[in-house]
Formats: C-alpha cells, sequence, structure tokens
C-alpha cells in the first residue's frame, strides 16, 4: 500500500540544526503553501492550541532506528521506537502541540513547535478539551530526566556553525 502525502504548509523560524533541547522561546510562522485556499485557517484563531503534524525532513533514512537508548544515554533503559519520541522515525512523522499567538493571512504564529525552519506541515488540528480527557499520565521516570530542559529558554541561538 502506498500513502501518497502533500504538505500543507511549511516552517518558519531561527532553528535550522536539530538539537534537543531548549525549544522554549522558539517562535515559528506555519504558512499556507500556495495550492490550499485562503480560508483554509479561517476559524482557527478562536482556538488557544494546535496540533501539528509535519514531516522530519531533514532525517536521513541510514539514521532510523527501531530501538536503543533514548538520546543514546544508557543511564536509561533500551527501548523501542515506539517508547520514545525520537525524531530518526521509520516514517519521519513529527506530532507536536502548540500555543497558538497569532494569525495573520496565511500564517499562523506558534510557540512551543520542535520543528526546524523549512519543515513541511502535513496538517493541521485545533485542540479539543474533549480530546485531551487524561487526568493522569503515567510514565517511566527516565522521561522526566530526558525532557528536563526540553521546553526551556535556550541560553544562546543554537544554528549550525554557532
Amino acid at each position: 500500500m502506498d500513502i501518497l502525502l502533500q504538505p500543507v504548509a511549511t516552517v518558519n523560524n531561527r532553528r535550522d540544526y536539530p538539537t534537543d533541547d531548549f525549544w522554549g522561546d522558539t517562535i515559528s510562522a506555519i504558512t499556507l503553501l500556495p495550492h490550499l485556499p485562503d480560508d483554509a485557517f479561517d476559524g482557527l484563531e478562536c482556538f488557544s492550541h494546535l496540533e501539528i503534524i509535519y514531516y522530519f525532513d531533514q532525517v536521513e533514512q541510514s539514521k532510523i532506528v527501531y530501538s536503543g537508548h533514548p538520546r543514546g544515554n544508557k543511564n536509561w533503559p533500551k527501548v523501542g521506537i515506539f517508547a520514545q519520541r525520537k525524531k530518526d522515525r521509520p516514517n519521519h512523522i513529527g506530532l507536536c502541540r502548540v500555543e497558538l499567538i497569532e494569525r495573520e493571512g496565511r500564517t499562523l504564529w506558534v510557540k512551543m513547535l520542535d520543528a526546524l525552519d523549512g519543515t513541511p506541515v502535513l496538517d493541521i488540528k485545533p485542540v479539543f478539551k474533549e480530546f485531551s480527557q487524561i487526568v493522569q499520565i503515567k510514565q517511566p521516570e527516565w522521561v522526566g530526566e530526558l525532557m528536563q530542559n526540553y521546553w526551556k529558554i535556550q541560553p544562546e541561538l543554537v544554528s549550525k556553525g554557532k
């Protein structure tokens, strides 16, 4: 079975190099691609949060993993790729819940999107509180350690050569 997807938008931000941490101050513009009508974003301004489904287009096929220690840290257990959120995934799919700052025509301004500049966006969905009925989330202790700096403000611009 072949599944063909066409991007609907592109991410623009100052993050041009993949890093594991300090995404907290990243502001991104998500701009509709020309093949979509202007009104595709109509109504999104009524929502505070969105789910962005995007394609890890800069991940090399040779880097795909199916199991391993998260971030290569042997202090954490070896787990399968579907028990972690690593970018080096079989189908290169990313998913992130973001806060919508504002909409300007064909562009959405969001924060807390962990995608690089130029990343193709496959879909955008508003967050409905009715889909967030999880009262308590269970997760292993190592996840809290791994995520300790993920959403912190980065100390300086992270980009190639800096």
